[in-house]
């Protein structure tokens, strides 16, 4: 089953609310996503621990529902 892009965005804004999320959606099938995601909590991690963070923010997603996931991810410039 495909996940909408709007169910990606809502579950990682629910884990960071202070972030700046854009997602598209690939090939128009609801299964490969890119997505950006800005956001304060990623201040001081590495790229790994944020993509952990946003993997872990759309809970078991990546295991089923969603295919590929395209992701960036970054803490707001200062």
């Amino acid at each position: 089953m495909a996940m909408e892009a709007g169910q990606i965005k809502s579950l990682i804004e629910a884990a960071f609310p202070d972030a700046v999320v854009v997602i598209e959606d690939l090939r128009g099938d609801g299964d490969h996503y890119a997505a950006q995601v800005t956001s304060a909590a990623f201040k001081g991690k590495s790229r790994v621990q944020q993509h952990q963070m946003v993997y872990k923010a759309l809970r078991g997603a990546m295991d089923g529902e969603l295919h590929a996931l395209a992701l960036q991810t970054q803490a707001p410039a200062e």
